[in-house]
């Protein structure tokens, strides 16, 4: 049940970014930065893109993805349709790892050290559901404040 929940949660919370990057009418603006806002929505598109990638991806579905952090909140001037189909993939490589686990996995522990403390699939797989949503608002409040 779990598992369901979370593919739509991600669902549909990728659903939602690719609703707000495609609601910045000038497209500079998903790259800007202005008085204490300190990331862009394009560089929290493009974090949120690398860790689902990363924790659900690579380490649950095995599918190679390398991330590069540092260029997540760096990079500049990506275009909004090629980061639409990033979380378009994403949305896919999300849904067919998380396919991949039962119920009685996320009662096993992460393997990988993310937080202070190791923790089961199923708290981990919340957590970054709830990281996904966090930065989803700051994107959306970005383009609220400077898309007008």
């Amino acid at each position: 049940m779990l598992i369901q929940t979370l593919q739509t949660l991600f669902k549909r919370d990728l659903t939602s970014l690719k609703r707000e990057i495609n609601a910045y009418q000038n497209e500079a603006i998903v790259w800007s930065i202005e008085q204490q806002i300190n990331n862009s929505a394009g560089n929290l598109c493009l974090h949120l893109i690398g860790n689902l990638n990363t924790y659900i991806g690579a380490e649950i579905g095995k599918t190679n993805y390398v991330r590069n952090r540092d260029l997540e909140f760096s990079a500049k001037n990506i275009s909004k349709s090629e980061l639409i189909q990033k979380i378009d993939e994403t949305i896919a490589v999300v849904h067919q790892a998380l396919d991949q686990l039962s119920e009685d996995d996320l009662e096993t522990e992460y393997p990988l050290l993310v937080l202070d403390k190791k923790t089961p699939y199923g708290f981990f797989l919340v957590h970054l559901a709830s990281h996904l949503a966090y930065h989803l608002g700051q994107i959306s409040y970005h383009r609220r404040l400077l898309n007008a």
